[in-house]
């Protein structure tokens, strides 16, 4: 008998898990920008500080508080705002332009529920979040949350998406994930998920079949 004769077929998902930033919510790569020019700074400057891996990625971890990584960015800019507390007024200025969520999504991940199919959201988020799935009014829409920095590991560790399939009872190989980006989807692969990389609500139909809708 072949290797391949002997491998079990592969179960089709009925679980699926879906990323919060560039899927359920977005941004407008505009926002902040008349607060930074209003400042003195290059658009996208606080953005691009903020996303810095080795300063992000403890907020993501939930080794620092938002407050601790905002902070972290007006001492970055400090000297080119003529101080500490002008920086922090900016910083916070700039994170108040929050983004929307995407209706079509949101409508999608309800259908999938009414069929069925558990449904999870999978960030890579502050420790604030729970206050943002309450400001958006998200908590409804989803079975689980799993938020990368109350399990203490983000995307893409493998262990965030064990993490993740246990929060939905499901093994991974009955998990769908859906991310924006290509590293998160490679990782989930590893992981033992099935994984898609979104483009837009025209992934719809691909995904409906994916899970047996």
């Amino acid at each position: 008998m072949t290797t391949q004769a002997m491998r079990a077929p592969r179960q089709r998902a009925d679980a699926l898990l879906v990323d919060f930033e560039g899927v359920v919510f977005r941004y407008d790569p505009a926002s902040g920008v008349e607060v930074e020019k209003r400042y003195g700074l290059e658009p996208g400057t606080v953005r691009d500080i903020g996303g810095q891996w080795g300063r992000l990625r403890q907020a993501l971890a939930g080794e620092v508080s938002r407050a601790d990584w905002m902070d972290g960015i007006a001492h970055a800019v400090a000297d080119r705002v003529g101080g500490l507390e002008p920086a922090r007024t900016l910083v916070a200025e700039v994170q108040a332009h929050r983004g929307e969520v995407v209706p079509e999504v949101l409508a999608f991940v309800d259908e999938v529920r009414v069929a069925g199919r558990r449904v999870g959201l999978a960030a890579n988020a502050m420790g604030d979040f729970d206050q943002v799935i309450a400001e958006y009014g998200l908590a409804d829409h989803f079975d689980v949350i799993v938020n990368s920095s109350e399990i203490g590991v983000h995307k893409p560790a493998k262990e965030f998406f064990v993490k993740a399939c246990l929060a939905m009872e499901r093994p991974p190989s009955r998990c769908l994930f859906v991310d924006d980006d290509d590293r998160d989807v490679r990782a989930a692969r590893v992981a033992g998920l099935s994984a898609y990389r979104y483009t837009g609500p025209q992934d719809f139909p691909y995904l409906r079949a994916a899970l047996g809708l």
